[in-house]
């Protein structure tokens, strides 16, 4: 893959000045005052406003949010109404559209940079486009980064200096707010591993005694936050040990769960402020005589009907969205249901791409998709009556048109790995959670016990309605990740015969939608956990904490 895109530097992507913050301060007194924090995270580049999923009352509706000229507008308020306000960004800015694929990240640089952060974090996502790229996009963002688990990679397992600065202090009135920052140390598992090559990652209690010792005694910050992208049962479980001792709030992302009331861990109270630019954290302190006396926080919606768009924000958005809006606004079909990707265990989203890859590779007894989470519904038909799947759409449930790769597995190594994918979502040990959901799977029947013990949660497992047999070879498909060995498919090791087939992930989904629009995917339950409902929102548990 190219390292830019398609609009990199020096090609006109538009850029406009960045406008100057309209908070305005309502107390001159140097000694008693409030600061505001404001965090988005896990836009995934979903510029525009959508339909979201919000759970009310046991059931799924819908409401217009975000969109980057409403978030402007959205955020200005929100700065006028306060003393001293400081903006940031958790990760996950540079993948999940299409716009982002075809300019290789570089439409998302003038957009992000008007709407004014003062502070990034690199998610999981940051290294799609390669290490060099993800430092040239960082880069040209005016606002500092700060991560302190990201080193340069000298080879044979040698760290390098950190790639970003560990952590970075908000001065206000002589009063420092210092915000240290860590990303997935799973990235290299997670993602491909050709994208984070060149990087070394660490687990953030390598260091984070030892910088937090750094802010509080040296630097004498009043207050610390972790801003982090690891997902809310890590944050959770980093907040109980002993290193995260000194640290006030984790201000986390990556697992886009929406944390109303924050969550009281033993060392350090824990939020995430949901995905695709729906949302706002507001984290307010109040300051007396250099100390802060009170914490308040509230997640607040980015209702796209009560924003008006942003006139710069949507001047940038048109302009560089018009090279390629023929493609992206492109019908390929449409669905006869609302298509999300919320639910833990089985969604209408992976369930239309399982059935195209069905569609076009029919010859093969199992076929797999990763747990993904981005990607945001789209529930709201077009004047057929039924609701349009754009070029767009199958970007942002698929950013990587990987090729379909085909090979052999036994019954027992699809026992061992749907053990281990389990394990992966429902860890008893938060700190082994994944930030992805229940793998997907077509061809495969399976109930399971989510909270049953490691090793022993699959119950029932049937092939085409036959019981797995544990020395048959089965066929799988799945997609092909780059820089995996040979042997692997879709984190499955010890694959025998794998082949690459002449289908994308793109055009299979093409292809099927050509053929059998309008589709129906209803979830059919081919995973079922005996002990959880089918609604599952969440992976987390033992804490006060809803997804809603």
């Amino acid at each position: 893959m190219a390292q830019l895109g398609a609009l990199g530097t020096g090609t006109g992507l538009l850029s406009l000045a960045p406008s100057e913050s309209t908070a305005k301060p309502k107390n001159v007194n140097p000694n008693s005052f409030t600061l505001t924090i404001l965090q988005t995270t896990d836009v995934h580049c979903q510029i525009h406003p959508h339909d979201e999923l919000f759970w009310e009352d046991g059931k799924a509706v819908y409401r217009k949010t975000g969109g980057y000229a409403e978030l402007k507008t959205f955020v200005e308020k929100e700065r006028a109404k306060s003393e001293h306000s400081f903006l940031i960004d958790t990760g996950d800015m540079f993948q999940g559209s299409e716009l982002s694929v075809k300019t290789t990240g570089e439409a998302m640089v003038p957009l992000l940079n008007e709407i004014g952060y003062d502070l990034y974090l690199p998610g999981n996502w940051e290294v799609i486009y390669y290490k060099k790229a993800m430092q040239h996009l960082l880069g040209s963002l005016t606002a500092p980064k700060v991560c302190a688990n990201m080193y340069h990679d000298l080879g044979e397992g040698k760290k390098g200096e950190l790639i970003f600065p560990p952590y970075h202090i908000w001065t206000v009135n002589g009063v420092k707010i210092g915000f240290l920052g860590y990303t997935d140390h799973l990235v290299p598992i997670r993602q491909s591993p050709n994208y984070s090559r060149g990087i070394i990652y660490t687990k953030p209690e390598e260091n984070l005694a030892h910088y937090v010792d750094v802010l509080r005694n040296q630097e004498k910050c009043a207050f610390v936050a972790v801003i982090a992208h690891l997902g809310l049962s890590q944050q959770i479980h980093l907040a109980n040990i002993p290193e995260c001792e000194g640290v006030d709030y984790i201000l986390g992302g990556d697992t886009h769960e929406r944390v109303r009331k924050p969550i009281q861990a033993k060392y350090a109270k824990v939020v995430e402020p949901g995905a695709f630019g729906s949302f706002v954290g507001k984290l307010e302190l109040k300051i007396e005589n250099g100390k802060v006396i009170e914490d308040r926080y509230e997640l607040l919606e980015v209702d796209a009907v009560k924003n008006a768009p942003d006139p710069k924000v949507t001047e940038l958005i048109q302009k560089n969205e018009l090279p390629f809006q023929e493609d992206i606004y492109q019908i390929a079909g449409y669905s006869t249901v609302p298509l999300y990707r919320y639910f833990v265990i089985e969604n209408p989203i992976d369930t239309m791409i399982l059935n195209a890859i069905s569609w076009q590779v029919p010859d093969v007894d199992i076929v797999l998709s990763n747990g993904f989470r981005f990607c945001p519904p789209r529930t709201t038909p077009d004047k057929t009556g039924n609701i349009p799947i754009t070029h767009g759409f199958i970007f942002d449930m698929l950013p990587v048109d990987s090729t379909i790769r085909t090979g052999k597995v036994n019954g027992q190594q699809i026992k061992n790995w749907l053990e281990k994918e389990l394990n992966n979502v429902f860890a008893e040990d938060a700190s082994k959670r994944f930030g992805g959901w229940v793998i997907k799977f077509k061809g495969m029947e399976v109930e399971f016990l989510a909270f049953g013990k490691e090793g022993n949660r699959v119950q029932k497992a049937l092939v085409h309605g036959k019981p797995l047999e544990m020395d048959r070879v089965y066929t799988i498909c799945a997609c092909e990740r780059d820089g995996d060995p040979d042997d692997m498919l879709c984190r499955f090791r010890g694959v025998q015969d794998t082949e690459n087939t002449a289908y994308t992930l793109h055009q299979a989904m093409k292809n099927y939608l050509a053929e059998n629009s309008p589709v129906t995917p209803i979830p059919p339950k081919s995973a079922v956990a005996l002990d959880a409902p089918a609604t599952l929102l969440t992976q987390v548990y033992g804490v006060d904490y809803q997804f809603r």
